[in-house]
């Protein structure tokens, strides 16, 4: 491995158009809305998004979001829930703190204006894989993500305190001589210039990382730059080796793996092979195990056979009235669901590690937040309960912006404090790493070597070659003033990371499972410690493991 960047590119201070405001947020999703809206009650908030405001993995989201309001529900069953699905490895603090003050954020989210289905009068709940009860809310039957940052958006553009930037790529965070986060450098995609944002606190919003892999339900905003960018400022990442793999996208040539909900075997949609048997009966939970089981399920079962999902045992009524997305699309490619089973195969979605934080958001790092996917508290532990995504970017955002409060001191830092390549000599000289391979044609070959290698099933031997491989082509790439490039550049970093920690890890337990080392199945004990990279400084991550 080569020695990690501080910065991505050559930069001058003179050279950078300035802004000010008291939060910066990077990211429009959920999470980083939702904090913005809460922050403008009493700061001066800006919001910078990669693309369009709306692009985002919370738009896609189908299935809904998780939250115990149910008489016959309980938070203290969601907790055990999530805990169970985790393997062992929440932060159980994190859990109950999750599934308490998420009924009060949902209720502010509807109070924001997002509209959940009802049904006899009382909101419609619905069950998914590995929840004992119905607590799933949706919107315009599998359109949840949608309706939530429509609500969020319209919600911002209302708010005069909220400043919103689109088309801002994030190339690095900025710092003072003292180490605190102070700003994020950013490249205008309109202009093609260089921003520098100011602030008294930074929240990384910036989502996950499905992009690292050739098959994702992820939108192609989805490349993990938030934790690359946090790695190179030096704060801490957790729990890298947790990739969730959905068990059911759309397997047809030529298509996108478009997600197909977990609501739909909630909803009684059975999973078949060739033969039409349904090979999940003798798993404990059968359709409806965690994602993890799943997926490996689908994974085995495809080695003898094709997989397909059978919507048919819902009823016709009920698949056009809770899924009329999904059957749309679905019927784009040439499969009616109410008429075929439709082909699927598990795809990445969900990274349940990232940027290290405690329970309001604080990483290693001074002035610098976290919250959403690209954030890793221990609430998700080893493989995360469906649908708790959405719930996490609502209760931890809000937490953050209760710890912005409690610290802010009012006075906003300027220009001058940014230490930059010219100041810290630590950044990139003109003509490094320019020798071979342009960064956007190493973009399948980083995705291919993931899949294959650092994907559903590991082992010692693949994580080493995927290891060497990516190590290889960050000293080669050529890097130039692109969005293309620093992308893949992210991607390299972060696939890096997490074929790191999944070397590391020396068992197979929930997202993560090694061929040659044995499920565990203990679910006591949740400890966190710091694993160092000492030899090149490259991955700095924190792994957490049950002591034993």
């Amino acid at each position: 491995m080569g020695v990690l960047r501080r910065y991505l590119c050559p930069w001058s201070k003179s050279g950078v158009r300035v802004f000010e405001s008291d939060v910066l947020v990077l990211g429009s999703g959920i999470a980083g809305l939702y904090t913005a809206i809460k922050a403008s009650e009493y700061f001066q908030v800006t919001v910078l998004t990669k693309k369009t405001i709306k692009e985002s993995n919370t738009e896609h989201a189908q299935g809904g979001i998780a939250v115990a309001i149910d008489e016959a529900d309980s938070p203290t069953q969601h907790l055990q829930d999530t805990l169970k699905a985790g393997a062992g490895l929440c932060d159980p603090l994190t859990v109950k703190i999750l599934v308490e003050e998420g009924v009060v954020c949902v209720e502010e989210l509807m109070g924001m204006g997002a509209q959940f289905d009802y049904k006899n009068g009382e909101l419609a709940l619905t069950r998914e894989g590995a929840h004992s009860q119905k607590r799933i809310l949706h919107a315009l039957g599998d359109s949840t993500g949608w309706e939530i940052e429509r609500a969020l958006v319209a919600k911002v553009k209302s708010t005069p305190e909220i400043s919103t930037f689109e088309d801002r790529f994030v190339i690095d965070l900025l710092e003072n001589v003292h180490g605190d986060i102070i700003g994020a450098l950013v490249l205008n995609g309109e202009t093609g210039e260089l921003e520098g944002h100011l602030a008294n606190a930074v929240v990384l919003a910036t989502g996950g990382l499905g992009q690292v892999y050739s098959f994702t339900t992820n939108p192609n905003v989805a490349t993990g730059d938030g934790m690359a960018v946090a790695l190179r400022a030096g704060a801490d990442l957790m729990d890298m080796e947790f990739v969730q793999f959905h068990p059911t996208a759309l397997l047809i040539p030529n298509a996108p793996r478009f997600l197909i909900s977990e609501a739909v075997r909630g909803e009684g949609a059975h999973l078949i092979n060739a033969n039409g048997s349904r090979f999940m009966d003798k798993i404990d939970g059968k359709e409806l195990a965690a994602r993890d089981i799943v997926a490996r399920g689908i994974w085995k079962e495809m080695n003898e056979s094709s997989v397909y999902l059978d919507f048919r045992p819902i009823g016709e009524r009920r698949i056009l009235e809770r899924f009329p997305n999904i059957y749309k699309t679905c019927l784009k490619y040439g499969v009616d669901v109410l008429t075929m089973p439709l082909p699927v195969a598990p795809a990445a979605h969900y990274m349940m590690g990232g940027i290290a934080t405690n329970s309001y958001g604080e990483t290693s790092l001074s002035q610098l937040y976290a919250a959403g996917e690209c954030a890793c508290n221990g609430v998700h532990g080893a493989n995360r309960l469906a649908s708790n995504s959405l719930l996490d970017g609502l209760v931890f955002g809000a937490r953050i912006v209760k710890r912005i409060r409690d610290k802010f001191d009012g006075k906003r830092p300027c220009w001058e404090e940014v230490v930059s390549p010219e100041d810290s000599q630590c950044g990139i000289e003109a003509g490094t790493n320019m020798s071979k391979m342009s960064g956007l044609s190493l973009r399948k070959q980083i995705q291919d070597l993931m899949w294959s290698q650092v994907g559903i099933l590991r082992n010692e031997e693949s994580l080493k070659e995927a290891s060497r491989l990516l190590a290889a082509w960050e000293r080669e790439v050529l890097l130039t003033p692109s969005v293309d490039d620093y992308e893949t550049v992210n991607m390299l970093i972060i696939g890096a990371a997490i074929a790191k920690a999944a070397l590391d890890r020396k068992e197979s337990r929930g997202g993560h499972f090694r061929s040659d080392y044995p499920l565990r199945l203990d679910l006591d004990g949740w400890q966190k410690h710091s694993l160092q990279c000492k030899e090149d400084n490259y991955v700095r991550y924190i792994s957490v493991s049950r002591a034993d």
